[in-house]
């Protein structure tokens, strides 16, 4: 399958105040953002759409939002390219379709020779056994 074009002019940005520890800095370098994909209202196509809508994902609200929280570098610019990594991946995943197995026998023949070596095994174990007189 092609890979899913994604229209970033779809994607909403939020600019917020990132979590955690920042000391003296923190006024300066804490920038997270907020990413917000409405599912229904993109031009994915219309199975994709629903794989999304299906996911148990706890970033996917019960209204079709992906939001997604990216806050794991100081850059406002490489946590918005971070944010847009993971929705592409949130994608990806529900695109995925696995190949169907297709069920299949063992040959006679190396049915025979599982046996074969079975026995073979077998008379070995049998031979370090006590003789009896």
């Amino acid at each position: 399958m092609s890979p899913i074009a994604l229209n970033e002019n779809e994607v909403e940005f939020i600019a917020i105040r990132a979590q955690g520890a920042g000391g003296q800095n923190i006024n300066k370098v804490s920038n997270a953002v907020h990413l917000r994909f409405d599912i229904a209202a993109s031009s994915l196509p219309e199975e994709i759409k629903a794989k999304l809508l299906a996911m148990r994902d706890q970033r996917i609200s019960s209204d079709g939002v992906v939001v997604i929280k990216a806050q794991k570098h100081r850059s406002l610019e490489r946590n918005r390219e971070d944010g847009l990594v993971r929705l592409r991946e949130l994608i990806a995943a529900a695109a995925f379709v696995p190949t169907l197995r297709r069920a299949t026998k063992p040959s006679r023949s190396s049915q025979r020779k599982r046996v074969d070596s079975k026995v073979k095994r077998g008379q070995v174990k049998l031979l370090r056994s006590r003789i009896d007189e």
